[in-house]
């Protein structure tokens, strides 16, 4: 099982890619549909439990799907039906 940490981390310290090209979709309770996304440029760190953005800290618990030119490097099977 691959998990959202791991790959975060692979786009961050892997040479030949960037975090920067990556698109984060998360739980955000309130957001239209519950679900918000956020550009890789956006995250300012990753941490054990969370990564941080510019405005909040989330947890990688709330991570629904990774997308990364175009591929899907991971995607929660229960937050698949509602990401378009």
């Amino acid at each position: 099982m691959v998990y959202p940490r791991e790959v975060l981390n692979r786009l961050q310290w892997k040479v030949g890619e960037s975090l920067a090209e990556a698109v984060i979709w998360y739980v955000h309770r309130g957001a239209p549909g519950d679900v918000l996304k956020i550009a890789g440029k956006d995250i300012t760190s990753l941490g054990r439990g969370f990564f941080d953005t510019t405005d909040a800290t989330i947890p990688y618990h709330r991570i629904l799907r990774i997308d990364y030119r175009g591929e899907t490097l991971f995607l929660k099977k229960e937050g698949a039906k509602s990401l378009t």
